[in-house]
């Protein structure tokens, strides 16, 4: 009776833990590679560091809540990355190329790159092509715009255009400041705090994740489904842009296809944040956690040296275990 009775109580302990490991997993595994980096790499817990990691995850973690905000309404937006490469392009060419101020051509490229979100809507809402299909267009398409503008190369402060065109614009000084410590780190910060209200304490996010939750019922309860669905991808285009932005002032020029290479990271940073406390909903706060994991990890093994081609190898593992452990608790 006693070898039965310790049995049943293993079988109820197992459950117990696999859904401690898949509430707190996350935060766990963030305190394991601060002890394990730490102790390995004295230099690794310095507070300059940690300045230049919360410093590198900004931009990604902005694009992440962007994504973030597609996924409430059960979508998934792939085209974050040409958009914020198109956001790029378009400042520095305002800057360089014009010679406008800073709010002038931080507004006009958010404006433009909100046209990716007009294309995006249209296609998911109006003629219902499935939205992974659908941003993956996009992501080609405005990929292409972006080269097409900037001629297929760089622009940068004093770089004449391709054709020769001379250049005599100046990147403000107070742009450049948005790509610097601590303003990176607390644009990101309110950014995310941003979201997070709107999503979880007002009208509009919360029928962002009735839409998401259920479609049909949503609509029958009086939701107009399609006009917030609309929404969410203009939220997710709009922080793109801004993460954009922040990558402009941060390396002062335009690279081709320079969005590109933070769609994965953020994607990643989206869906580990689906399993932060067990929350299982898309929610701004996990993915912040999200990439903060994807950080320290990246940091990490760089300062061990870790070859650059091969943190791709790492980060593709975090999304892999990230996306098992959520949907093996959605589906439980």
């Amino acid at each position: 009776m006693t070898a039965l009775t310790e049995q049943m109580a293993s079988k109820k302990r197992l459950p117990a833990v696999v859904d401690f490991l898949s509430k707190w997993g996350t935060i766990l595994t963030i305190f394991v590679l601060l002890i394990f980096f730490s102790a390995t790499m004295p230099s690794f817990r310095t507070s300059s560091n940690m300045v230049t990691i919360m410093r590198s995850i900004a931009i990604v973690t902005v694009i992440a809540t962007g994504i973030t905000v597609s996924l409430t309404v059960d979508g998934f937006d792939l085209s974050v990355g040409s958009v914020a490469t198109f956001a790029v392009a378009l400042v520095m060419s305002f800057f360089v190329w014009y010679g406008w101020g800073t709010i002038l051509a931080i507004v006009v490229a958010l404006v433009v790159s909100l046209v990716v979100a007009a294309v995006n809507a249209f296609l998911i809402v109006k003629l219902r092509i499935f939205d992974l299909l659908a941003t993956l267009a996009t992501m080609f398409i405005f990929e292409g715009v972006a080269m097409t503008y900037t001629g297929g190369g760089s622009i940068s402060e004093g770089m004449p255009r391709l054709d020769g065109t001379p250049t005599f614009g100046k990147i403000p000084a107070e742009f450049r400041l948005i790509g610097q410590s601590p303003y990176i780190i607390v644009i990101m910060l309110v950014i995310v705090a941003l979201v997070h209200v709107f999503l979880t304490y007002t009208k509009h996010g919360r029928y962002l994740y009735i839409v998401g939750g259920n479609r049909e019922a949503a609509r029958l309860s009086g939701i107009p489904v399609n006009r917030y669905r609309t929404l969410a991808y203009f939220l997710s285009a709009l922080l793109a842009a801004t993460g954009g932005i922040i990558l402009a002032a941060r390396i002062g020029s335009a690279q081709i296809n320079s969005g590109a290479g933070y769609l994965m990271p953020a994607v990643a940073a989206a869906f580990i944040g689906y399993s932060v406390a067990g929350i299982k909903k898309p929610n701004a706060v996990g993915t912040l956690v999200g990439a903060i994991l994807v950080g320290l990890l990246e940091n990490g093994l760089i300062m061990m040296s870790v070859p650059y081609y091969s943190l791709n190898i790492i980060k593709g593992l975090v999304l892999a275990i990230a996306l098992a452990i959520t949907y093996y608790r959605k589906h439980d």
